[in-house]
């Protein structure tokens, strides 16, 4: 079972940094958004496991900015414990959408997000080449669009 901790802060520790990262690259970008949001730790006899962002992003909607598993931790369920962690966390809000954005190239994370209910809303064209100094590649293709998905609180997944 799964502990998590979950603290509201605009710093983050050294270890929460280095998961962070390996999500978002850019530790610029992290920092520039890191203090307006939920920080949320997830923990596993006493270590760092994963970490999950929410920020409220327009009136009644969430959104996941950042959610990274542990290299030793994935595909054991932990991701799908940290989007349902967050679909819970923005009904308890008052929240009534749930919004995240992943490269078109994550197919891990597109995978992940439909199967906790969340559907395919738009693509920002060229968000990464715009945004990111350095060209990012991602299971050898060039990372260059952001796929957006949402559900409704409540999400429905597809086991419902």
């Amino acid at each position: 079972m799964v502990d998590y901790s979950h603290s509201m802060s605009s710093r983050t520790d050294q270890e929460s940094m280095q998961l962070l990262l390996s999500a978002d690259p850019s530790q610029a970008a992290i920092e520039a958004y890191i203090g307006k949001c939920e920080l949320h730790q997830f923990r596993a006899d006493n270590q760092l496991t994963g970490v999950l962002a929410l920020l409220p992003t327009r009136p009644e909607t969430m959104e996941i900015v950042n959610i990274a598993v542990a290299q030793d931790y994935q595909q054991q369920g932990l991701g799908t414990h940290m989007v349902r962690f967050a679909q819970q966390r923005a009904a308890q809000l008052g929240m009534k959408r749930l919004e995240v954005g992943t490269g078109s190239t994550s197919f891990a994370a597109l995978a992940l997000y439909q199967k906790c209910g969340l559907r395919m809303s738009w693509i920002d064209r060229d968000y990464f080449v715009d945004r990111y100094p350095e060209p990012l590649t991602e299971n050898g293709i060039p990372l260059r669009d952001m796929v957006r998905l949402s559900c409704p609180i409540p999400c429905a997944t597809l086991n419902e």
